[in-house]
């Protein structure tokens, strides 16, 4: 196939099905059963098919674009979670025949300002949000204007998250935090019952839910020893001066942290304070904790990506399925012996 593109016919021969099989799998996937699809997707991938966007977009009226907001670079450590969310979205999204535009704004409103302005102009038909926050307007404006859309993160603060489970305006995906420390403290606690965990201000829900986790593991779910529970901003010099503070103060066997840049100032406050094997759990598994053996929870971006584009272009209820997906992180367990 040299010298050409490969087509619509080059991909029904592959996967040994009719040209209007591979149509409907890259235009109305959910009415195809889900083994010929992945036969096609498949096909797709092997012999590198792209479709026509122009053509399509002429046929469908619809530009077949995700729009998703290029968050600011801020350097620090665990920012390349989201990278690796949207490189994987990328990446998934093309053998459905969709694709993604990412846009900049400072603000909720100038976001709702360029969205509007992507749809208006034919540029995007769907949107992913990212960083959602209790009292988000971006998703009250996007169930109002009929946009489609999902969620990466859950609608912290709205009437119980419980509550917009089945919703289908307001559908997300998220990573079950809790899930992760739990699992966290759970191989911290065979150091001892003295388990710290180091996370952030109150009122945040991904850092409460991932401070709920900790709380199951170790029982401490009403009252919580207060030379146990740690808090810093999520900044290293911050982590560390809060944890050789607490260190200096109290024994402890394990910390477990909300995230891997409290985790590296846990790891280097337990350093200078004479404790270098001190056991510390991340969160968000980075090439800086497995560069220095920090054991931390990976939340499967991937994953993540693959649930949210299944929300944008099926219709789980057709299926019986739910307008929401929690997805399981895993435990990534490291010994700096291994280093």
């Amino acid at each position: 196939m040299a010298g050409r593109q490969p087509t619509v016919e080059d991909v029904a021969r592959v996967a040994g099905v009719s040209r209007q099989t591979v149509s409907n799998v890259l235009n109305t996937p959910h009415i195809v059963r889900a083994a010929t699809r992945d036969r096609v997707e498949a096909a797709i991938a092997e012999l590198g098919y792209a479709p026509s966007m122009a053509a399509r977009r002429l046929r469908t009226r619809r530009s077949h674009t995700i729009g998703i907001h290029l968050d600011p670079y801020a350097g620090g450590i665990s920012g390349i979670v989201l990278d690796r969310f949207i490189h994987a979205l990328t990446d998934r999204a093309t053998p459905r025949g969709l694709r993604i535009l990412v846009y900049a704004a400072s603000s909720a409103g100038e976001e709702i300002d360029r969205i509007r302005q992507l749809r208006e102009g034919g540029e995007i038909d769907r949107v992913v949000l990212t960083g959602t926050y209790e009292g988000d307007p971006r998703t009250e404006w996007l169930a109002e204007n009929d946009m489609p859309f999902v969620a990466f993160g859950r609608p912290w603060g709205e009437p119980g998250a419980g509550a917009l489970m089945g919703d289908p305006s307001r559908p997300w995906v998220d990573v079950d935090g809790a899930a992760g420390t739990r699992a966290a403290t759970l191989h911290a606690l065979a150091e001892g019952d003295r388990v710290a965990f180091l996370g952030w201000p109150p009122g945040s829900g991904t850092g409460d839910d991932r401070e709920r986790g900790w709380r199951e593991a170790t029982g401490w779910i009403e009252a919580t020893p207060p030379d146990l529970r740690w808090t810093s901003v999520d900044t290293v010099v911050k982590a560390r001066a809060v944890a050789e503070r607490a260190l200096a103060e109290t024994e402890v066997d394990a910390v477990v942290c909300a995230s891997d840049t409290l985790a590296l100032g846990a790891h280097l406050a337990a350093s200078h304070g004479g404790r270098p094997d001190l056991v510390v759990v991340g969160f968000d598994n980075t090439p800086v904790a497995e560069a220095l053996g920090i054991s931390s929870v990976e939340q499967r971006p991937e994953q993540v990506a693959e649930a949210v584009l299944d929300l944008l272009v099926d219709d789980p209820a057709s299926d019986g399925g739910t307008w929401h997906r929690l997805i399981e992180p895993e435990l990534v367990v490291r010994s700096r012996d291994d280093l």
